[in-house]
């Protein structure tokens, strides 16, 4: 593997780290830095490339599922981690965030996905459509801050019912819109659901994990005969950049969110809308860019 190519996994590893589970989409992130710059098509091919994504995805995945093994490992009752048998003064078991809540979540994503995946890849991923859903996902982060800040007792994330979580979820499924971000959507749909910024997000995470390791599972299983040899070093470093820097950007968003919320993130997007649009229509960079 020649530096150059060792440089592109590094920095698309990076970004993949950074935005998978940050409100600023990674969809939009990887259309800039990859497909308008980097451009892995070019030397991995179409399918190779895809492939790529798919892996450090992964990487990113396996990150949150990281910092949230002990929320897994209690909701599936494993070892240490199984969840207290104490009661409340009522004789009550405590309410917590279970398995349950967690498959709620995911059905509505999960349906839609399976009955629309293949339409929306074909005909909704563009430089257009997703310059749309980085902006429309902005306004809605803002409209969910502002109003958070007429909710004067906020919910723990195992407060958090099945009404919400159905809710949320559901919100997962318009994410599907590349560009409008999994994480800005349901987190600020949390809000909305009178939860704080730190349960929506938390939620958020251990929710998505699950799915997206599926769904990216099936497609690299579908795409593996894409991967070569030669081209092996590329993805296994892509992934484990992917690994370490989602560690820390998933940590550090979650210590921050309580504190500056989502509007940071969406003036963030619309930034990155103007920048994007200025490349398209004012240099015609990434006028060939398709699913």
């Amino acid at each position: 593997m020649i530096i150059i190519e060792l440089f592109k996994a590094i920095i698309l590893g990076i970004v993949e780290g950074l935005t998978e589970f940050a409100p600023v989409s990674s969809t939009g992130h990887m259309i800039l830095v990859d497909d308008m710059w980097l451009k892995s098509k070019e030397f991995l091919g179409s399918e190779a490339a895809f492939t790529f994504k798919v892996v450090i995805q992964l990487g990113s995945c396996f990150a949150a599922a990281w910092v949230f093994r002990e929320r897994y490992y209690e909701m599936l009752h494993i070892g240490k981690y199984k969840q207290e048998e104490a009661t409340t003064p009522d004789g009550k078991p405590p309410k917590r965030l279970n398995l349950l809540h967690i498959i709620v979540g995911m059905i509505p994503a999960g349906i839609l996905g399976l009955l629309f995946d293949d339409l929306i890849e074909e005909y909704l991923f563009s430089v257009p459509t997703v310059m749309i859903g980085l902006f429309i996902g902005a306004v809605y982060m803002i409209v969910a801050d502002l109003f958070s800040r007429k909710v004067k007792n906020p919910q723990h994330v195992d407060q958090i019912n099945f009404f919400q979580a159905f809710v949320i979820g559901l919100s997962q499924a318009i994410a599907m819109w590349p560009g409008f971000s999994r994480s800005g959507s349901t987190i600020s749909t949390g809000v909305f659901m009178k939860l704080t910024h730190k349960s929506a997000s938390d939620f958020t995470f251990i929710m998505s994990v699950p799915i997206m390791v599926a769904a990216s599972g099936l497609s690299l299983v579908k795409n593996f005969e894409y991967i070569h040899l030669s081209d092996i070093g590329f993805y296994i470093v892509g992934f484990i950049v992917a690994f370490i820097v989602g560690l820390i950007a998933i940590k550090t968003f979650l210590h921050l969110i309580n504190k500056v919320k989502l509007i940071p993130f969406a003036i963030y997007r619309i930034v990155l809308v103007i920048f994007i649009a200025i490349l398209y229509f004012g240099f015609g960079i990434g006028k060939n860019i398709t699913g």
